[in-house]
C-alpha cells in the first residue's frame, strides 16, 4: 500500500549503510597524517553529510593552506576506501524496506555527500547500481544544506516538493529538505541523536528504518503511535 508521498529520498552514510564509525576513524587518520589538529568523535560525526571541501572548512575553519586541504581530502579517501575494503553492510531492515517500497510503486533516490565515484562504488557492492531512479552526490552538485540536490531529483522524478519524503541521519539532512520545502524523517541509529534532529522539524523520528516502512503503510491516521517505537509530528 502506498501513502500520499510518492517519491523517497534517501542519505546514504548513517541511514542506509552502517557506515559511521568508518567514516569517524578515515576522517581521525587523514588527520594524523596531515598533522592537523584532532577532534573528537563528537565533532567529526557533526559534520557528517557534507560534502568534503565543506568538511575541511568547517572541522579547520582558520586553515588557508589550498594544497594541504587537498592533501587531507585525499588521505580521507584513501582511508576511508582501505577501510571500505570490506563493504560496510546495510542497517537492520533496510534491504525488506527498500524492496517493499518499489514493490508499492515509489520512485526511490539518493541525497548524498559521497562523492559519484564512492557512491557508485558502494552501490555496486550492494547490487543497486540500477535500483534508483535517480541519484545525486555532493560533488555533481551543491552541498547539503543547499538544496540543490533535491531539486533536481524533484525536477528528474516529476514529483512537487510536498509529494516527496527526505530520510536521513544528521541536521545537514533535514536542513536540505525543509529549505527544499519538503517533509522529511529523521534516524536516530546514526551520526546524529533524535534530539538533535528533533530541532529540525522532521514529519517523524524513528530508531529503526523497518518503523518508517510502518508509518508510510499507516500514513492516513495522522496520529502518533508510541507504542511501535516511532514519533510523528501530528498537525
Amino acid at each position: 500500500m502506498q501513502s500520499d508521498y510518492q517519491l523517497l529520498i534517501f542519505d546514504w552514510d548513517g541511514t542506509l549503510v552502517n557506515s559511521i564509525g568508518r567514516i569517524v576513524a578515515a576522517l581521525h587518520m587523514a588527520a594524523r597524517e596531515c598533522d592537523l589538529p584532532p577532534r573528537s568523535d563528537t565533532e567529526l560525526k557533526a559534520i557528517i553529510g557534507l560534502g568534503l571541501p565543506e568538511v575541511v572548512v568547517a572541522l579547520y575553519p582558520d586553515l588557508d593552506d589550498a594544497e594541504l586541504a587537498q592533501r587531507y581530502c585525499r588521505a580521507y579517501s584513501e582511508h576511508y576506501l582501505a577501510l571500505e575494503s570490506t563493504p560496510s553492510q546495510l542497517f537492520p531492515g533496510v534491504a525488506e524496506a527498500m524492496t517493499a517500497f518499489r514493490a508499492a510503486g515509489y520512485q526511490l533516490a539518493v541525497a548524498t555527500g559521497k562523492g559519484r565515484h564512492g557512491l557508485n562504488r558502494v552501490l555496486a557492492d550492494q547490487g543497486w547500481t540500477e535500483f534508483f531512479d535517480i541519484t545525486r552526490c555532493a560533488d555533481e552538485t551543491a552541498s547539503k544544506p543547499e538544496p540543490l540536490m533535491l531539486e533536481q531529483i524533484l525536477e528528474f522524478c516529476g514529483v512537487p516538493a510536498e509529494r516527496a519524503l527526505m530520510v536521513g541521519d544528521s541536521v545537514f539532512d533535514l536542513q536540505m529538505a525543509r529549505n527544499a520545502g519538503m517533509d522529511s524523517v529523521a534516524v536516530g541509529y546514526g551520526a546524529q541523536s533524535l534530539q538533535t534532529l528533533s530541532g529540525c522539524g522532521p514529519r517523524l523520528m524513528v530508531e529503526h528504518f523497518s518503523e518508517l516502512r510502518a508509518w508510510l503503510d499507516s500514513r492516513g491516521a495522522h496520529t502518533t503511535l508510541g507504542t511501535s517505537g516511532y514519533v510523528e509530528r501530528v498537525e
